[in-house]
């Protein structure tokens, strides 16, 4: 038997195959609220035998988003909101893991192709290119999962998670 068929144990978490599905910016979330899109577009991997699919990068904070489209983890409504696709993932048992990122001082840019103004931690818009401080862009300290649970440490400055 091919080993992409095969078990694997990573940690204490062992996936049924070695088909991972790799992180897509869908740029398709409004307030960073997972939608519609994102329930079909994960849930095809999970139904299409993936032991693990990647959630998109997905800011820690509004202004650390790489655009205004981009997912977020910084309020109860978008943990709440993730809820449904991970069931759903487990359902037909595949892991879900997630991309935490903030894109830097290049962070809250407009959508692809758009041309929009970006928020600031006060709500107030700005043109794109504006900077903004970084203890405004820092304020909020720990970092959620869909689970609720702590991030692991995916190293460079990344962390991921897996339920």
């Amino acid at each position: 038997m091919p080993h992409l068929f095969t078990p694997l144990k990573i940690r204490g978490v062992t996936l049924r195959n070695r088909v991972v599905v790799s992180p897509m910016c869908q740029y398709s979330a409004i307030d960073g609220v997972v939608g519609t899109w994102h329930q079909i577009h994960l849930g095809a991997f999970a139904t299409g035998g993936s032991a693990l699919v990647m959630v998109e990068a997905t800011g820690v904070n509004s202004v650390g988003r790489i655009s205004i489209g981009c997912l977020g983890l910084w309020s109860d409504e978008q943990e709440a909101a993730f809820l449904p696709i991970v069931h759903f993932a487990h359902s037909q048992n595949t892991l879900i893991g997630i991309q935490l990122a903030h894109a830097g001082r290049k962070a809250s840019t407009t959508l692809p192709g758009a041309d929009h103004p970006i928020a600031t931690p006060g709500g107030e818009f700005v043109e794109a290119g504006t900077l903004v401080k970084s203890d405004e862009v820092l304020s909020r300290t720990g970092v959620r999962t869909p689970s609720g649970g702590a991030g692991r440490s995916g190293g460079a400055g990344r962390r991921r998670w897996a339920t």
